[in-house]
């Protein structure tokens, strides 16, 4: 051979060869491998079963194209044989680069290029396969692509796409809005519309029978092109194209008005709504039809989508009778009659359920034969059992876990015992083999599981980006390789390249699934070495597994301002003991955005969220305590020996890379103590609220004091950040402010807030209890209760 190590083989290579009749993704990689490694190749389509492989070429295949003698069936997962990349060079000085998959064809050009370079080619004569350790990773929620960030700044979606295939997903949601805000409304100051701007349902893209001229053809035509556009970018890089709709959703009423009879079930959330809204009755037969025809219409236009994904009772959409419904039970007149008892109720919801998910896989395979149907599982605790024993080939499901149901989860946070919220965020970091048995079970029968996870910002640090917790994501892949799982649905998808160049997270996620048996320390050096240089690789290590311990720490105080924290505003909002002594009409720079309507104790309560309880005072208390003894500490010296390093004459890449890390883990370090401080809220007013105990009010108005004044401090840094960073350390949107995006005018509301916080660090604690019956125009004195009857 004429070649020493991979890279140098590459260099000399003349043609690569890719199938005739292939898959576009072979052009895409053969292109790849023409501007990054093989200068003077010519690319060449060729018949691979008739044709013998020229000299001095790289063949590109999959075995479903040509599969070269040889290789092995490797290893048997859950779901059957595993996925691979095959390298072969003979002596002809010719390389076979061969897939399992399609998908896999550009992430093993990546390889080749990025990782096998400096490799002898002496070690792949014989042939060399790298196992894939996951058959299914689905980019699940796609937060910047489809879903509320799809406008955030800076965000290019062929890169979103080319890194989804680099990092090695198969699947991939297109179905996204074309507009910033989406197209249902509502009456003044509701906020249930804003929901609708994610998972759009079907009939944001095609018509039937029954609806068409229900929205306006341009409307229709604007996001069916985006998703047109979105499936070719996914066939461009060998991705699977499907859907994720919030189905069945609400319809407009002007339907109802033509065909009243076809009503289903109240779906909104009655206190973030102001008007009802009722979906059609998927019971009847007409409305059955409507949906094969908008399935059938929608998959004519885009036949590459292989599946659909059906989230549920939330955000305008609900399956009748179901018991998680927000009003509760309730739907048309067909699919049980009245005087049943809730076993009886239960079947015949979870049965409707069921026939609606085989209506779309049936009318999506009448144009692809490999389309399937999946449920997100968790809305569905009682109807769980009916849901689960009648499902069949192609009807999916997605989860956390399957040993749970409902919300809950039998797995713990890896720190503390008692904190139960770890559902779908990267707290999740282990996978038990009891799971195996009932994933069998279902594979039985023809039916899949996709085990959701949220390895990124999605449910774990929004609006943060790039915030490594390298070995907190091992852990999973680990047991998930362990114990032969196959399907992962990534929730939030992933943080492009350009947002975060440096994300340690999600090169792990791509070293595991494309070489499960990589040595995660080995990794890290790497990669340190390769963004900071040599000198630095290990203190940049060193300080990723710091980072790592420091978010393990993290207690989740109050989950859903860890999850949503931008939706209620948490950064911006002022933290003082009586919120309501701000008057309303100067909170309005940021209530106007919370998903909280002027009656939602959420405005002056942070313990509460229309009727649920986010944390009780002890945990309140405990969560606080833990932060400043196990998260603070270790943060506060990354972060000097941070800025000490910087101090010093480094080299610029050493420059660019530290300082990168700096600026998101001073955003983290920003970030926790807000969370913190939600918490000691909490735990400071409601516990002087609760007490008699002079001793404890005058502790707990001390509690609030120093927070007050912490916190005051807290965005000060942060509004130093935001000023003279040129990280892009939060997302931010590109069109202007919503209920999920901050805008340019974050350094403002900053401002704003610790404007109304100074000088209210001595204020009475106090919140009205009579808050959630306040209507605005209507004086207080007729809001006032009056009786012991009020909602407990």
């Amino acid at each position: 051979m004429d070649s020493n190590n991979i890279g140098t083989f590459l260099k000399t290579t003349k043609t690569i060869e890719i199938p005739i009749g292939g898959k576009r993704v072979y052009r895409t990689a053969a292109e790849y491998l023409v501007e990054n490694c093989c200068p003077q190749a010519e690319v060449q389509q060729k018949d691979f079963t008739k044709e013998k492989q020229s000299k001095d070429s790289l063949r590109l295949s999959d075995k479903e194209i040509w599969k070269p003698d040889g290789i092995p069936a490797i290893g048997n997962g859950m779901q059957g044989e595993r996925e691979y990349i095959y390298v072969q060079v003979n002596k002809e000085n010719s390389c076979t680069l061969a897939v399992s998959s399609p998908h896999l064809v550009y992430p093993a050009v990546c390889k080749l290029h990025e990782d096998l370079q400096d490799q002898d080619v002496k070690t792949f004569s014989e042939g060399k396969i790298f196992p894939v350790a996951l058959k299914k990773l689905r980019a699940h929620y796609n937060v910047f692509l489809t879903q509320y960030g799809r406008t955030a700044k800076g965000f290019e979606p062929e890169e979103y796409f080319e890194n989804l295939a680099r990092l090695g997903y198969s699947h991939v949601e297109v179905n996204g809005l074309a507009y910033p805000v989406p197209y249902e409304s509502g009456p003044k100051g509701e906020v249930l519309h804003r929901f609708y701007t994610y998972c759009p349902a079907l009939d944001q893209f095609v018509t039937s029978f029954l609806n068409k001229g229900i929205y306006k053809d341009d409307y229709l035509q604007a996001n069916i092109n985006l998703l047109k556009k979105y499936a070719g970018l996914a066939e461009k890089y060998g991705l699977i194209p499907g859907l994720l709709c919030f189905e069945p959703r609400s319809v407009p009423d002007e339907i109802f008005e033509k065909y009243p009879m076809l009503r289903g079930a109240r779906v909104d959330h009655p206190i973030r709504s102001f008007r009802p809204r009722y979906n059609l009755s998927i019971a009847h037969p007409v409305v059955q039809n409507h949906y094969r025809e908008m399935m059938e219409n929608l998959m004519r236009e885009v036949p590459a989508l292989e599946f659909i994904s059906i989230w549920s009772n939330d955000s305008g959409a609900g399956f009748e009778y179901t018991n998680s419904l927000y009003v509760g039970r309730n739907g048309g007149g067909y699919v049980i009659r009245e005087w049943k008892g809730d076993k009886e109720i239960s079947e015949a919801a979870a049965l409707n359920l069921v026939r609606f998910l085989k209506i779309l896989r049936d009318a999506g395979r009448t144009v692809n034969p490999k389309f399937r149907s999946l449920l997100r599982m968790e809305a569905f605790w009682h109807e769980h059992s009916h849901i689960m024993d009648n499902l069949d080939y192609g009807i999916d499901v997605e989860v956390s876990s399957l040993l749970s149901k409902g919300w809950a989860l039998t797995y713990k946070h890896p720190k503390y015992d008692d904190v139960p919220e770890i559902h779908t965020t990267v707290w999740h970091n282990r996978f038990s083999p009891d799971e195996k048995p009932l994933i069998k079970e279902l594979n039985e029968r023809g039916a899949q599981v996709d085990f959701m996870y949220a390895a990124g910002a999605a449910n774990n640090h929004e609006p943060l980006l790039g915030i490594p917790y390298p070995y907190l994501i091992h852990d999973k892949l680990k047991d998930l390789w362990k114990h032969g799982t196959d399907n992962i649905a990534q929730l939030g998808g992933i943080t492009p390249g350009s947002f975060a160049p440096y994300n340690i997270n999600q090169e792990v996620f791509r070293s595991f699934q494309l070489d499960p048996s990589v040595d995660v320390d080995r990794l890290l050096l790497n990669k340190g070495g390769e963004w900071a240089g040599e000198e630095y690789a290990g203190t940049l290590t060193k300080i990723w597994k710091q980072c790592d311990e420091v978010f393990r720490a993290y207690p989740i105080p109050i989950w859903l301002y860890t999850a949503w924290g931008v939706w209620f505003r948490t950064l911006v909002r002022p933290l003082i003991p009586n919120i309501d002594a701000i008057p309303e009409k100067e909170r309005t720079y940021y209530e106007d955005y919370l998903i909280s309507p002027a009656h939602n104790r959420a405005r002056v309560d942070l313990r509460w969220d229309v009727g649920f309880e986010l944390v009780d005072v002890p945990r309140a208390k405990k969560s606080a305590a833990r932060m400043d003894e196990y998260v603070f500490p270790q943060l506060d010296s990354i972060l000097k020996s941070l800025k000490e390093l910087l101090g010093t004459a480094l080299p610029e890449q050493a420059v660019h890379c530290f300082t990168d890390l700096y600026d998101r883990l001073r955003g983290l370090r920003c970030w926790f103590r807000n969370q913190r401080n939600a918490a000691v809220w909490v735990a400071g007013v409601h516990g002087y609220l609760e007490t008699d105990n002079e001793k404890e009010k005058e502790r707990c108005r001390m509690l609030l004091k120093e927070m007050v004044i912490d916190e005051i401090e807290n965005m000060k840094q942060l509004l130093a950040l935001w000023e003279d960073s040129n990280t892009y350390w939060m997302y931010i949107s590109a069109v202007g402010e919503t209920t999920y995006m901050y805008f340019d005018n974050f350094g403002e509301l900053l401002k704003k807030k610790i404007h109304y916080m100074d000088g209210r660090e001595n204020d009475l604690p106090y919140i009205d209890p009579d808050y959630q019956w306040r209507v605005p125009g209507i004086p207080d004195e007729y809001s006032k209760i009056k009786n012991d009857y009020s909602m407990q």
